[in-house]
């Protein structure tokens, strides 16, 4: 499956990693856009010149390691297309050139449904996606989510549980999952 991430999906750390982790193991095919990472940076530059400059190492680290994941979108591409708010069109646009099956966003409200059924596309949060994914593959989302909050702990010097990662992440139901098990899935810090 290809899903082309939004921005704002990108940018927050903890979700980023877990998505991209999940895309490292192989259960999806990440696409996204030049603009897409342009904004990623941009949204991180509101907090400080150093994290711009974080965020781009970030995406160069990104961009290597998924090489064909950009989707190039010519300037006039976005033009046939409509969304509530024009900004995001390109995302769209993006998504329909990389023949991709998904959005994945946490702006509803600007990726109607029926506006990307019509271009052969499902919009998808993350918390639902990667619990979808939890269900098909728990050991391998489990494995990831482990190393998220391994790493989130050693950054902030916190003693983070899975639930509260997940759900300052914006990823409860993920959490949830993660801290029930079943099939061999449950991450050991409830």
């Amino acid at each position: 499956m290809r899903v082309l991430i939004d921005a704002c999906v990108l940018y927050p750390t903890v979700m980023r990693e877990l998505v991209l982790g999940v895309a490292r193991k192989g259960l999806f095919a990440p696409r996204w856009s030049a603009r897409i990472l342009e904004e990623w940076a941009r949204a991180a530059a509101k907090l400080g010149p150093a994290q711009e400059v974080v965020a781009r190492g970030e995406i160069v680290t990104v961009q290597a390691a998924f090489p064909g994941a950009e989707v190039p979108v010519p300037d006039t591409a976005e033009r046939q297309f409509w969304l509530p708010d024009a900004a995001d069109r390109h995302v769209l646009a993006a998504a329909v050139l990389g023949s991709c099956d998904a959005i994945m966003t946490l702006n509803a409200k600007d990726f109607p449904r029926n506006v990307l059924q019509e271009e052969g596309l499902l919009r998808v949060d993350p918390d639902t996606f990667l619990r979808g994914l939890w269900e098909a593959d728990p050991g391998a989302v489990s494995q990831v989510a482990e190393g998220v909050l391994a790493e989130a702990r050693r950054l902030s010097g916190d003693d983070w549980t899975i639930r509260a990662l997940m759900k300052k992440a914006r990823l409860p139901r993920l959490g949830k999952a993660l801290v029930s098990g079943g099939a061999g899935g449950a991450v050991r810090s409830a």
